[in-house]
């Protein structure tokens, strides 16, 4: 295992969108790759705008979870470039 990989938790809920998306994507950047993001969420769109982002990103959803009210994703910082910041 290369050093330590931390996991932060975000919790977005109560927030509508774009401020999860936007909330998520300011978080991500103060990551290491291969550290992860717990991100909580009740606003439905999310399911949509999070996943959109960590395409846009280049990072990866380890896990998706949907509870009663409640949306809980974990991503995994992507080491280098994002495929859209390196023109593919």
């Amino acid at each position: 295992m290369y050093g330590s990989m931390t996991t932060t938790t975000l919790d977005l809920t109560g927030l509508k969108c774009p401020l999860p998306a936007l909330k998520t994507r300011k978080a991500l950047k103060a990551l290491k790759p291969g550290d992860r993001l717990e991100v909580h969420c009740t606003d439905p769109l999310s399911v949509i705008d999070i996943p959109n982002l960590i395409r846009e990103t280049g990072d990866k959803v380890e896990v998706t979870e949907r509870a009663e009210h409640a949306i809980v994703f974990l991503i995994e910082k992507a080491d280098g470039l994002s495929p859209a910041a390196a023109g593919s």
